[in-house]
């Protein structure tokens, strides 16, 4: 049996340049293994490093399987990089393998690969940072357990988020540190090493209670989307047994309470109507459409508006999602997709195999429409017209970005992109391309999953929802 020592748990360089040097050997798979660390050999295995490759190999794999590979290098499992091995063995005989998500070794890459974006997705939603005074000054640290290793992976976006923090990630697995300059990584901590608390963590902890909606309580779902195995370092994990326990009492308390009146001056107010003026010039970057839009008078909208909201994501972005408009928490952040609907997506795409934080995510209409409902401001679907004002940016917006795949979530993102309207149920899933050749999938908002009356209908209508992502990512991979 030829083995090969790797330098490290996540050493994916190393294990190319070996792989690379066994194909040209003929190491089959059946004779082949990858040990890493200090994991012991067995007593048959020959660890003897593989002859250089000789002049004049070539080896040609499709991206998709580097991107694959590079996920399922994280995973936990011992095996992992003989699955790697196994698939790059096959591909030099079946080019179309990773087409076939039946076959087993396609379909176990695919599950580990998505359990790695889902612990990614999970490390930046569940870590939390406790302050303390060192020789620097104000230093933020957070413990975090994550399910697969994806410190090096996540760290990046936490650098993008808090720059001006000086923050320390510690896992079992390495620690990542950002000092205002530079990310750095260094060796496994314990979580002994970690702060027990600050008194940003009470503030927090009444935040976290303040938002809670004993209504739309649904415990499974919870309990999906923050799973167990993390409570044990989430502070406002120690709140939920007892808000759990309180929902049916503070429900009918809720709905024994007379409805707040709507404010009159709200109420009396009407937008005038708005001429749309002529196109202008697009702005020449992203930063400056940003901006641009957030004197847009095109329609009414702005008027009840907190801010345009604009999209979010790389400058080059392979895959562009359109969703309708800013929901109430978008309109506060100027962020897009940020509230539950935002959540279901983020679910969604970890599960389909999709990155978000690789895609440009944006609205048809920038700014949000709503009606006044005492405290609340309840969602209103735009109109055509509102639509059509918009439209202009939109399209700028793909100029810039330059997107292979449009993605659009409902009806209102369908008219927005391709300017006439569809039947989302009727033609999700199946892609309709632009003039310029650019195809766009459309599926169904994520806020529609969450308008479904009973549990059953909204598991089958998810895993249809998650099935058009993945269709997504497949033309992404052949396209």
């Amino acid at each position: 049996m030829r083995c090969v020592r790797l330098a490290s748990e996540t050493d994916l360089e190393g294990w190319r340049e070996a792989a690379r040097a066994l194909l040209a050997e003929g190491s089959p798979p059946s004779n082949t293994c990858f040990l890493t660390g200090t994991a012991p050999g067995g007593l048959f295995e020959d660890e003897a490093p593989p002859a250089p490759v000789p002049a004049g190999f070539s080896l040609s794999v499709p991206r998709a399987f580097l991107d694959l590979a590079e996920q399922v290098a994280l995973h936990r499992s011992v095996d992992r990089f003989d699955l790697l091995y196994r698939l790059l063995w096959r591909l030099q005989r079946e080019r179309t393998l990773l087409h076939i998500v039946s076959d087993r070794d396609v379909a176990d890459a695919t599950e580990r690969a998505k359990n790695v974006s889902r612990a990614a997705h999970k490390m930046k939603a569940f870590v939390r940072f406790r302050r303390i005074e060192d020789e620097g000054g104000e230093h933020w640290i957070a413990w975090f357990e994550p399910a697969h290793r994806v410190l090096e992976r996540t760290a990046p976006f936490f650098q993008r988020r808090f720059t001006t923090m000086r923050w320390t990630i510690l896992t079992p697995d390495g620690t990542a540190h950002w000092d205002l300059e530079r990310l750095s990584f260094g060796p496994a901590a314990t979580k002994d090493q970690a702060p027990e608390g600050d008194d940003v963590e009470e503030f927090w902890k009444t935040y976290y209670a303040s938002t809670f909606n004993p209504a739309r309580l649904k415990t499974k779902m919870m309990q999906s989307e923050m799973p167990r195995r993390y409570w044990a370092n989430l502070p406002e994990a120690a709140l939920i047994p007892g808000m759990i326990r309180e929902a049916e009492a503070r429900l009918g308390a809720m709905v024994a309470t007379p409805a707040s009146p709507a404010n009159a001056r709200l109420m009396k107010a009407v937008a005038p109507v708005v001429v749309r003026p002529e196109p202008v010039l697009a702005p020449d970057s992203l930063p400056a459409l940003s901006e641009a839009v957030q004197g847009c008078r095109r329609c009414p909208l702005w008027r009840d508006a907190t801010q345009a909201v604009c999209g979010k994501g790389p400058e080059r972005a392979d895959l562009m999602i359109v969703g309708e408009q800013p929901g109430d928490q978008e309109d506060l952040s100027g962020q897009p997709f940020v509230g539950p609907a935002g959540q279901v997506l983020d679910a969604a795409l970890a599960e389909a195999g999709l990155d978000r934080e690789r895609a440009w995510v944006t609205n048809a209409v920038k700014h949000f429409k709503h009606e006044p409902r005492g405290k609340r401001r309840l969602h209103k679907t735009p109109d055509a017209g509102e639509v059509e004002a918009c439209r202009g940016w939109l399209d700028a917006e793909r100029a810039l970005v330059k997107p292979r795949l449009i993605v659009t979530l409902g009806a209102t993102a369908a008219l927005g992109v391709l300017g006439h309207k569809i039947a989302v149920t009727k033609d999700r899933g199946r892609p309709i391309r632009l003039e310029d050749g650019t195809p766009v999938l459309p599926t169904v908002h994520p806020s529609y999953l969450l308008r479904l009356p009973d549990e059953a209908t909204r598991t089958a209508e998810r895993i249809r929802f998650i099935d058009d992502l993945r269709a997504a990512r497949w033309m992404l991979d052949t396209v």
